[in-house]
């Protein structure tokens, strides 16, 4: 599975990789532990997460799910830190202010002293909707400077490149959980974990098996019938 969120593969790639390997996984089975343990890694993970700045970079880009264009919100910090994502249906006012709201519910991020955008005008509104309802320090200063964004939309490519091996989405909330691991990977590649190397895979693969070996066990049962640890540590295998 960390194949899959970590690399751009499909299903069948993986499923082949496996054969490599004598494992039998059918690329169903794969999906299922995506769907079921992408949301878990990133949630598990954000206990972990060093703090991010004060200087937030917020943008958009377009994810195609179920042949209709969605939209990825996506926060980082000045050092190219993820803050957080959000996926919407809608490109308005409504859904940057949950993602602001979601942002900020994390005690990994403190109260921003600057919030660049692009010249979108959804933005203005939504600043000061989440300003007014007292989310967001007034003192905050919204600056809408295109090019100050660039990191952004860097940043940006690392998540499209393996949502286009995949060949877009065919439902909204598994487009939802898959992203969920994929963020969740890219986080931890980019070093935002306490005491885990981004350049050091063995110690990334390490991590995420204590994450799951620290007695924090899924709400649910693997739908493989397999122990969540079970299934890390297979698709964790060395070459």
């Amino acid at each position: 599975m960390r194949w899959y969120l970590r690399y751009s593969l499909s299903l069948r790639d993986v499923e082949e990789l496996f054969a490599e390997r004598g494992l039998e996984a059918d690329h169903t089975t794969i999906w299922r532990w995506v769907q079921r343990y992408g949301p878990e890694l990133d949630q598990r993970l954000r206990r972990h997460l060093k703090p991010t700045n004060k200087s937030w970079r917020v943008d958009e880009t377009y994810i195609r799910v179920q042949g209709r264009w969605s939209y990825l919100y996506r926060a980082i910090d000045s050092t190219g830190a993820t803050i957080d994502f959000l996926l919407s249906a809608w490109r308005d006012a409504a859904a940057a202010q949950r993602l602001f709201r979601k942002a900020l519910s994390d005690p990994a991020h403190p109260q921003p002293r600057v919030i660049n955008t692009d010249k979108a005008r959804l933005y203005d509104s939504a600043i000061a909707d989440v300003k007014e309802e007292g989310t967001l320090r007034r003192r905050c200063c919204h600056r809408p400077v295109q090019y100050l964004n660039n990191i952004l939309e860097q940043d940006h490519r690392s998540i499209k490149r393996r949502v286009k091996a995949k060949q877009s989405f065919r439902e909204f909330q598994a487009a939802r959980r898959t992203i969920e691991g994929y963020e969740a990977m890219h986080m931890i590649r980019k070093g935002q974990a306490r005491w885990v190397s981004g350049v050091d895979v063995r110690k990334q693969n390490q991590f995420i098996d204590q994450l799951f070996e620290s007695g924090l066990r899924p709400h649910r049962p693997a739908p493989c019938g397999h122990s969540c640890v079970i299934v890390f540590k297979v698709a964790t295998l060395p070459s």
